[in-house]
């Protein structure tokens, strides 16, 4: 059993990463290279330096921690879990990255009686997501492009496994919540988003949840002394996303912008 994992954040008072108040730990290292990432601090899996605007200075970003220090620290929030119907989100980079660290987290959470919550790419072999789903009561599952060419050229890895653990994700976990995230030049406009609704379609996705691009991780670019792809790209709101809605209600597919 690997007995540390590295994480870059733990946030507590989260309400927008599952029902209730949550805390939100956040693992460091993804395999895709999503060229508008807004979380980059979060790709390296290990440790870096990152210009910290506050201190005026460069900051260590990441930090090995053991499961007793995060179980520890996310126990802490128990009574206001209990209260509002909370609990504890994995989040990332990609947690799946850190794959048996963090089913063995869950598992040691839901015996304490803690709902559990995850947020992934789906990124994964077979037999590591399926382990893992079984100890996550709600799921967040991102799909961020229908044409695998186009998803290896925005993420740098390929649609096909994704594909897979969500059609199995779809038949087996009965909290499952499908999201696009929907970026300029990307995979927006009505083509793309009448092919997201065939491929849902087909894999019987009943309702989707759209994220709108946001430029909330532009100046964290900077801080690593990184290229922006993004740069300048106006971010979406809600309103702009109606074609979106539109057109997968014409498939019969629910859909809500986050």
């Amino acid at each position: 059993m690997i007995d540390k994992a590295c994480i870059f954040n733990i946030q507590k008072f989260s309400i927008h990463d599952g029902p209730g108040i949550r805390t939100v730990v956040f693992f460091k290292g993804c395999p895709l290279r999503c060229f508008w990432c807004s979380n980059p601090e979060s790709q390296a899996g290990t440790p870096e330096q990152m210009w910290d605007s506050h201190k005026k200075a460069q900051s260590l970003v990441g930090e090995y921690k053991t499961m007793d220090d995060i179980i520890t620290e996310v126990m802490k929030d128990q009574p206001f879990y209990e209260e509002s119907g909370g609990g504890v989100t994995l989040s990332g980079g990609e947690v799946l990255f850190q794959a048996e660290f963090a089913t063995e987290l869950l598992r040691r959470l839901k015996e304490k009686g803690i709902h559990t919550a995850s947020e992934t790419t789906g990124f994964a072999k077979e037999a590591v997501f399926k382990r893992y789903i079984e100890q996550v009561d709600l799921l967040y599952f991102d799909v961020k492009h229908h044409d695998e060419q186009k998803h290896k050229e925005g993420t740098g890895v390929s649609l096909k496994p994704i594909l897979n653990n969500l059609q199995y994700a779809l038949h087996t976990h009965p909290n499952l919540v499908v999201r696009v995230p929907v970026i300029p030049r990307f995979n927006d406009g009505d083509e793309n988003a009448e092919a997201f609704a065939r491929l849902f379609n087909r894999l019987d996705v009943g309702r989707v949840e759209l994220l709108p691009f946001h430029q909330f991780g532009e100046k964290k670019y900077t801080f690593l002394d990184r290229d922006y792809a993004m740069k300048d790209i106006p971010q979406l709101h809600t309103e702009e996303l109606d074609y979106f809605k539109t057109i997968f209600e014409e498939h019969a597919i629910s859909c809500y912008v986050h």
